[in-house]
């Protein structure tokens, strides 16, 4: 499927664009050392704003090397691994387009795709770009969150192995589509609903498709 270009880890980060948590762990830097991936999240990580981000389904973040190329050249500047606030920066993964549910290892870890990222106005002032919220659901390549299933340690250069794939065919892509406010994708999206988290579930209404309740 690919590789992993590198592994990265948080440096806190202060600033107006901050918003009301008046810190960041959005910026991370990649290390040299094997970083172990756990359900509670990435050893060595910082999640500030728990609130939105370090659910058991958001245990790690992957974006596309490929992907911050061409946010390189349509912001004018240079961005290197770990500017997207990604754990795992892949090459030649097109995780954007992996199937909700598909499960990876990753050197010693198993990782099991649960969603995408949806952007934030912390994100948008980390890139110093005011429109980026809307451009980024344009885009439509918003990079994946995972849950582990396996402990285990992840360093760059470990390759990403498929080790099952659901037949649905839903892919994070579509889910974002969705969650950005493209409403005729509802129908084609709830196959997914089992593999997706229920809270994420809940709010892209798919419980009505599908008949399933989930109170948790």
């Amino acid at each position: 499927m690919g590789y992993v270009r590198s592994v990265n880890v948080a440096v806190l980060r202060t600033g107006e664009w901050t918003g009301r948590m008046g810190r960041t762990g959005i910026d991370k830097r990649p290390v040299d050392d094997p970083v172990e991936f756990t359900p509670g999240g990435v050893r060595g990580d910082q999640v500030i704003d728990t609130k939105h981000h370090g659910a058991w389904y958001q245990a790690a973040y992957a974006f596309d090397t490929e992907d911050l190329r061409f946010w390189s050249a349509e912001l004018g500047r240079e961005l290197v691994p770990g500017n997207a606030g990604e754990n795992l920066s892949l090459l030649g993964c097109e995780s954007s387009f992996a199937v909700i549910g598909e499960r990876w290892r990753i050197g010693s870890a198993v990782l099991r795709v649960t969603g995408p990222r949806n952007p934030c106005r912390v994100f948008a002032g980390f890139w110093q770009h005011k429109g980026l919220v809307k451009r980024f659901a344009e885009i439509g390549r918003p990079g994946v969150y995972l849950a582990v299933e396996e402990s285990g340690d992840i360093r760059a250069g470990d390759e990403v192995r498929m080790l099952s794939k659901p037949g649905h065919a839903v892919t994070v892509a579509d889910v974002f589509a969705l969650a950005m406010g493209d409403r005729d994708r509802r129908e084609q999206v709830a196959p997914a609903a089992q593999d997706l988290p229920p809270k994420w579930r809940r709010q892209l209404r798919l419980e009505e498709l599908t008949g399933r309740a989930d109170t948790r």
